[in-house]
């Protein structure tokens, strides 16, 4: 346990014997989620290679990465990043100030250690005046995560707090992986997310898992589609009649279960992206297959100004207040272990207590 380099990135890993969790120094981002005894991580690792956010540079790193609003953070994205305080990207203001897609949570540097088995992550979001502490701790196969928003001003403000867990291949197979979480209603993304890869009818409203599809008839989102190539995203309102949220995604060539359980008062909202090698520019190059699972307090990735304009969506709100000098805890989990087939559900019951329902 320690500080490592893991694919050409400064890291700490935390390990017992059933799982290995891998965190970036700079961003944040929670790489790796390895399962000992498959050797199979689900968290997706970009077919790019990877560099430190702090020596990307617009022009020198634009055939590697485009030349786009998203560059940067694709230049060093892994496995799970946080989006805060914004869950999409900045306006022209934002940007000329130096705000990236997703905010500043998944681009700066952390001060990390590991104390008496638990990984301690912290950052300051000097743009948004937040500190940000992260604790992780390993009981069996069940990682619990920690994390601890404060503002630094004297105002109340709208936030967006988005934990962007996103999976990959080898886990992830086109047709295979399966999927559940506890959503109700549900929304297309209201434009167009892939062009002419986009698969669902941009801003159609439905009930979870059979998405309206644009040529007619719906698709059920509880599996990868095996479509040559698509793309989208959609999102999802947690069971309101539930205390707890969660999502499970299973791989049959691994027998391999992942998942995340929360509370659902913290974060009510599941989005699902995928990417099916639809996206033809840097750094995708049409070469990379991935799904997101985001859970957060707001249901699209979009600007703070859209976020706070829409205010609610079936009745629940976009995005979470945080008061002047205040902090905001939450707490939830993810884990990794051996299935031979997949539960409909979870309910997580503290450190490595784990109940699946059949």
């Amino acid at each position: 346990m320690g500080e490592i380099t893991y694919r050409n990135r400064r890291a700490y890993r935390l390990e017992n014997d059933s799982l290995q969790v891998t965190v970036l120094l700079e961003g944040g981002h929670l790489a790796e989620l390895r399962h000992k005894a498959s050797a199979i991580n689900p968290l997706w690792t970009p077919p790019w290679p990877s560099i430190e956010p702090s020596v990307f540079h617009p022009e020198r790193d634009k055939p590697a990465f485009g030349d786009h609003s998203e560059s940067k953070i694709l230049a060093g994205i892994m496995g799970h990043n946080l989006c805060l305080d914004i869950f999409g990207g900045p306006s022209g203001e934002e940007a000329a100030a130096g705000l990236n897609v997703h905010g500043e949570a998944s681009m700066v540097a952390y001060n990390i250690h590991i104390e008496n088995e638990v990984l301690v992550a912290r950052a300051r979001l000097p743009l948004a005046e937040i500190d940000l502490d992260r604790r992780i701790r390993l009981h069996g196969p069940v990682a619990v995560i920690e994390e601890r928003v404060r503002s630094l001003c004297a105002f109340d403000r709208p936030i967006a707090w988005t934990q962007h867990v996103t999976l990959g291949p080898p886990f992830l197979e086109k047709g295979k992986t399966q999927f559940r979480t506890p959503a109700t209603r549900s929304r297309v993304y209201e434009t167009d997310f892939a062009g002419e890869f986009g698969l669902m009818r941009p801003g159609s409203d439905f009930d979870w898992p059979h998405a309206p599809l644009k040529r007619g008839g719906t698709t059920d989102l509880r599996a990868m589609p095996d479509a040559d190539r698509s793309g989208g995203f959609t999102t999802h309102l947690m069971d309101t009649g539930r205390s707890q949220a969660y999502f499970l995604a299973w791989t049959p060539a691994h027998e391999v279960l992942a998942g995340y359980a929360w509370r659902r008062e913290d974060f009510p909202w599941l989005g699902i992206w995928e990417e099916n090698y639809s996206r033809p520019g840097p750094p995708w190059n049409g070469a990379t297959l991935t799904r997101g699972l985001e859970f957060g307090v707001s249901p699209m990735p979009e600007t703070r100004r859209q976020m706070v304009d829409r205010g609610t969506l079936f009745g629940v709100p976009a995005f979470r207040w945080l008061a002047a000098k205040s902090e905001i805890h939450v707490c939830y989990c993810a884990f990794v272990l051996s299935s031979s087939g997949i539960p409909e559900e979870v309910h997580w019951e503290g450190e490595d207590k784990l109940v699946f329902t059949p």
